[in-house]
């Protein structure tokens, strides 16, 4: 079961009318209705006329009431249905290279739980931006500034170092996001940009794995699995060691980075590449 009050968070007016108008209702009925039966919101979200709705085949264009946050609720509900009548899934297997797997079921289970879906959403909506900047940092030869991506973990590791203890619990947590959109949406450009020896050992560090297990850990999607499920891990430590609790869902997702990982690709090659305009025209 979802809680409706985190998806009213990000759900704009235009969301409402959207899902409203799905559900044969007014956006202030809706809104009480989810609040009184919430798991009206999974019902809903799961409906494949909303998915006809926002994703209308005679649009070239999303509506522009429909948030971001709304379409990606929408594709990760739909992969959820969609993996529960399939009996594989084409797997990334190296750069423009997929297999067939027949391993699905670690893939239903993650993604029917309510708080993984609701973070698959949230995780995908917070990359529609990307923060960059710069900082300082002190070197033998003095102070430097260095410019930083969040997308390049290296820099972004040395970032956090950069924190005082009380703010890094969401360092790691934005590491450990870092490392699953670059090997869930991104795959083939991370194999094709491998990380060198030395950044491993920095990451290494920084997730908390030791450097055997990550050069052991093979290619570099392996790789960012094992530092992103330690990044997680990190992030729910240092929380809870600073607040006295850290957020489960992370720790539930560092378990299972692998499934996590897995159906990002899934939902990228499906329906942001599997189409002439990204999310503006999925296939299926």
């Amino acid at each position: 079961m979802t809680n409706p009050l985190l998806y009213m968070e990000h759900l704009s007016d235009g969301d409402i009318e959207v899902l409203a108008r799905v559900a044969g209702t007014r956006s202030s009925l809706l809104k009480q209705r989810m609040h009184e039966r919430p798991e009206l919101i999974d019902e809903v979200l799961a409906s494949p006329r909303l998915y006809d709705e926002v994703f209308d085949p005679s649009h070239d264009l999303l509506d522009p009431r429909v948030s971001t946050f709304l379409a990606f609720a929408v594709v990760v509900n739909r992969s959820a249905s969609d993996l529960q009548h399939s009996s594989y899934v084409a797997e990334w297997s190296g750069p423009g290279k997929r297999l067939p797997v027949f391993d699905v079921e670690p893939l239903r289970e993650f993604i029917d739980d309510g708080a993984r879906r609701y973070f698959l959403i949230e995780f995908l909506n917070s990359f529609t931006t990307i923060a960059s900047g710069s900082y300082v940092i002190r070197t033998r030869n003095g102070y430097r500034r260095r410019r930083f991506s969040e997308l390049d973990p290296v820099r972004l590791s040395e970032l956090v170092d950069q924190l005082p203890p009380l703010e890094r619990a969401g360092g790691y947590r934005r590491l450990g996001d870092v490392a699953l959109v670059l090997s869930g949406v991104f795959p083939d450009h991370v194999a094709s940009h491998p990380l060198q020896p030395a950044q491993r050992e920095r990451l290494s560090r920084s997730a908390a794995i030791t450097p055997e297990d990550a050069l052991r850990s093979g290619g570099e999607i392996d790789f960012l699995e094992a530092a992103g499920a330690g990044w997680y891990r990190r992030a729910v430590d240092v929380a809870t060691a600073g607040m006295g609790a850290g957020p489960e869902i992370l720790r539930s997702v560092s378990g299972r980075f692998t499934q996590a990982r897995r159906i990002l690709n899934y939902v990228s090659d499906r329906f942001l590449y599997g189409s002439e305009q990204g999310l503006t025209r999925p296939t299926g």
